[in-house]
């Protein structure tokens, strides 16, 4: 199918990445709970903030006590607006970012290849990751709160009422207690610098699925594998890369949290950053420390982001042929189309979105004229 424009494209694949996401996000959030928690508890039992009694032993235990303790099903589900919102939002503008820069880079050094090398996927996709996090840090370190604030009520509620629903705080609240623990604004981007480093997930999980797209499928099926192919390459390249970037998930979610370490180096570790983080733990805690529930992490990124694409791939196609239909409308009928030039003229007196809305137009109309004379032919 011939390419349109950039910039469409670009919108595409960042709306069907968004919906996809949404929807693997629906499914394995109780698993990204007790994760998270996972990888924090061992931190708030040497602060002292939780008793031996109330850490998890394994992944089975953390949801039969999650389920006994916390008022049941909905207790796995603290936090799940905020993190939907994060993650449709970190899920557009990666792909927004990834296709735009991807396609830029494609044209600059090798249009007929479908793929850059090693070193240009990973630049690629760090770059993107690295403005998609910049816009929802904050968001992430609302739900990071939320997912952990019951057990430390907990450990803080009398022993006579071990069974309790969970008081879940708003987000604005939550957001005003971070900026407030964190010491002013920027204190809402805790944890970015991790995020920085955590780029290299998605640049290695697309780059891994690069790899195993030209090894295992043949090149003229590369727009189309099928369904199944395209979950398991997604699922094992999540696995590889969650494998290898996880003791920076550990210290990421160890400064979201903020609480002191077991020297009380809390702020000290603050300043530090993400690297001074990761080598406290395991000076202090092991190495064993930096893999603190990987295990479910891996199932996680396994159904995660293997249902993520499945959809994207999905909503993408719905998407490309809706773009086809708008486009032949605006062919054969010139009139809808003198409306919206007119429209754009208007808001470009008080906007300036001419040139972009022109350009746009203009993409639908060449689409929309090869699309007419294919359905013609």
């Amino acid at each position: 199918m011939p390419r349109a424009s950039k910039l469409l494209p670009s919108l595409g694949h960042a709306s069907s990445g968004a919906a996809g996401t949404v929807i693997s996000t629906l499914l394995t959030y109780p698993l990204d709970l007790v994760n998270t928690r996972l990888k924090v508890q061992r931190q708030l039992r040497l602060d002292d903030s939780i008793s031996e009694e109330e850490c998890y032993q394994s992944i089975f235990d953390a949801f039969v006590k999650i389920y006994d303790k916390e008022g049941g099903l909905q207790a796995f589900f603290a936090g799940l607006g905020a993190d939907v919102v994060k993650s449709a939002a970190d899920s557009f503008l990666f792909f927004l970012f990834y296709t735009w820069f991807r396609a830029r880079r494609l044209v600059g050094r090798h249009p007929d290849l479908p793929y850059l090398r090693v070193i240009e996927e990973l630049a690629v996709g760090a770059a993107a990751g690295a403005c998609a996090k910049l816009f929802t840090t904050p968001v992430s370190n609302v739900v990071t709160h939320r997912q952990t604030a019951s057990l430390l009520e907990h450990s803080k509620s009398p022993s006579s009422s071990p069974i309790r629903k969970p008081q879940q705080k708003g987000f604005w609240e939550v957001l005003r207690e971070i900026q407030a623990e964190k010491g002013g604004v920027l204190g809402l981007w805790a944890g970015y610098s991790a995020s920085l480093v955590l780029t290299l997930n998605p640049s290695l999980t697309f780059f891994l699925q690069a790899i195993l797209k030209r090894l295992l499928v043949d090149r003229k099926n590369w727009d189309d594998p099928g369904s199944g192919i395209t979950f398991l390459l997604a699922a094992m390249s999540k696995v590889g890369a969650t494998a290898v970037t996880y003791p920076f998930q550990i210290g990421k979610a160890r400064l979201q949290v903020g609480h002191k370490s077991s020297k009380g180096e809390g702020e000290k570790e603050k300043r530090g950053g993400i690297f001074t983080t990761v080598a406290r733990i395991r000076r202090e805690e092991g190495v064993k420390a930096l893999y603190d529930g990987i295990g479910g992490e891996l199932l996680k990124g396994f159904f995660n982001h293997g249902t993520t694409m499945l959809t994207k791939d999905v909503v993408h196609g719905v998407i490309i042929k809706l773009y086809w239909v708008v486009a032949g409308l605006l062919v054969q009928w010139p009139g809808l189309r003198r409306q919206l030039v007119e429209r754009m003229r208007k808001r470009n007196e008080k906007g300036g979105w001419q040139l972009v809305g022109r350009g746009v137009l203009a993409d639908l109309v060449r689409g929309g004229r090869i699309g007419v004379s294919m359905m013609q032919s």
